[in-house]
């Protein structure tokens, strides 16, 4: 890994957790600094990465001590003290990008760029336009974030390093937007179109893409290995698979018919194919909600970001009661826990007194010492920049569940079967992971998911015409 980013100014890292990626990486900016280099590294991560994983780490090794790390975070009077540092690297979280790019304009210091997480970038997208008068033009699509990136990542940035342990967890799609900042479009395609065309087809549904033959995989992959080195531990040590243990609960017949009523609009939603895949995805939050055990009053309020989503009612406590099993056979063994919604967390707090969600620092080092028996975490807060759970954990229960292969797979690793080899390579403890599923209800298509890679529309719409045949 190290030679890789040596050879190459722009490259990706695609290693799992624990495989050393960050040490690798600062280890390189020590070695450019130590030959000469003049100016700054910007290092991009989700928010706890930029505040707390880059700085620690050079902590943990005494060479590194010398390679100070100072964090762009917090308010804005916080982030311009810290551009006031004299520091060979900083880091700052994807959400004050735009904010970092508009404060220095074409004064843009940083040459190198580390895109730790680089997953971020996927939704970057570049199409062809053409004007009023018949001109072809390239013009930026996607987030915002990833636009004013693109903006200054070929004039102002010599560098452009990608860190990622899954660079595709929902498909081959999510590569074209993080190899244009290495290439700028060069391996896979010009503009993203270009891609599709080239490599993919429309679903049976109309607006789905998948491969146009068994073996686009390798030929992707072909196209890109020469920048994008892959580094799967199982090649390099034995490590046993988690140990999944499925729990299953069954509705009440007064909550059956609550999300059969609930069950019946979201098919008939669906089945008009006006929504594509995270529309379709999206339709399915009320189902989760009763599978889980509550739904919001509000029947327009599908998620916890909706304004309204404060009142909810109970509608069964089937999972509440499995877990209260689980903890019991667990014997008082540290586990996490990772729910959906924040009704659902509202219910494990009252339920289990003694569990905490991970909201500070605080919370995390308590449970690393083995004060707390539960920690209640949610995948978007607890997928990134932690460390050390495994010290006193190797098991995991999954309360709720949602689409995303890689929220899932992340949170998983926190204790994953590498975590467990680090911390004991003789004997390392299985990681289980326990899983709550509400039978005959979206819960398993979401395992479907999970299990299979599938896309999230194709088993969706499956599972619409088993419906409508009365399955």
């Amino acid at each position: 890994m190290a030679q890789h980013l040596i050879d190459h100014d722009r490259c990706a890292l695609w290693a799992g957790m624990g495989t050393g990626k960050t040490t690798i990486a600062e280890n390189y900016l020590d070695a450019l600094y130590l030959g000469g280099e003049d100016y700054p590294t910007l290092v991009l991560g989700p928010l706890r990465v930029a505040r707390n994983v880059w700085s620690n780490e050079t902590l943990k090794w005494e060479h590194l001590r010398n390679l100070p790390v100072v964090p762009i975070v917090g308010n804005e009077k916080a982030r311009l003290a810290a551009l006031r540092h004299d520091s060979p690297v900083f880091t700052t979280n994807y959400d004050n990008l735009i904010w970092l790019i508009e404060h220095y304009g074409d004064r843009w210091p940083f040459r190198t760029i580390i895109a730790d997480e680089a997953r971020r970038l996927a939704s970057h997208r570049i199409s062809e336009r053409v004007s009023t008068t018949g001109k072809v033009f390239l013009a930026g699509q996607g987030t915002k974030r990833a636009g004013a990136l693109a903006r200054i990542s070929w004039t102002h940035v010599k560098r452009f390093i990608e860190l990622t342990g899954t660079p595709a967890p929902n498909g081959l799609g999510d590569l074209w937007g993080q190899l244009w900042y290495l290439d700028k479009g060069r391996r896979l395609g010009r503009t993203h179109t270009d891609f599709l065309k080239r490599w993919f087809c429309k679903g049976y549904d109309g607006y789905s893409v998948g491969p146009k033959s068994e073996y686009v995989s390798d030929e992707i992959h072909s196209a890109v290995k020469d920048i994008c080195m892959t580094i799967d531990i199982r090649d390099y040590i034995d490590l046993a698979a988690p140990v999944v243990n499925d729990i299953f609960v069954d509705l009440s017949p007064q909550a059956r018919k609550l999300y059969r009523e609930m069950e019946k609009e979201m098919f008939i939603q669906i089945a008009d194919r006006q929504v594509e895949a995270f529309g379709a995805a999206a339709k399915t939050q009320k189902c989760l909600q009763i599978a889980n055990g509550a739904v919001y009053v509000d029947p327009l309020v599908d998620c916890d970001e909706h304004p309204r989503a404060k009142e909810w009612r109970l509608v069964h406590d089937e999972k509440v009661d499995a877990l209260d099993s689980l903890v019991s056979e667990l014997g008082g063994a540290p586990m996490i826990v990772s729910y959906e919604f924040k009704s659902d967390l509202a219910r494990l707090l009252k339920a289990f007194p003694k569990g905490r969600v991970l909201k500070t620092h605080r919370d995390e080092e308590d449970f690393k010492t083995g004060r707390l028996p539960l920690l209640f975490m949610h995948p978007q807060s607890g997928g990134y920049g932690l460390d050390g759970f495994q010290k006193v954990c190797n098991n995991i229960c999954f309360f709720g569940h949602n689409w995303s292969l890689e929220n899932y797979q992340q949170i998983i690793e926190r204790i994953g079967p590498t975590r467990q080899y680090q911390e004991n390579p003789e004997n390392p403890l299985p990681c289980n992971i326990h899983r709550i599923i509400a039978r005959q209800t979206v819960d398993e298509l979401v395992i479907e998911r999970q299990e299979t890679k599938r896309e999230t529309q194709d088993i969706l719409l499956d599972a619409c015409k088993r419906w409508k045949k009365g399955g």
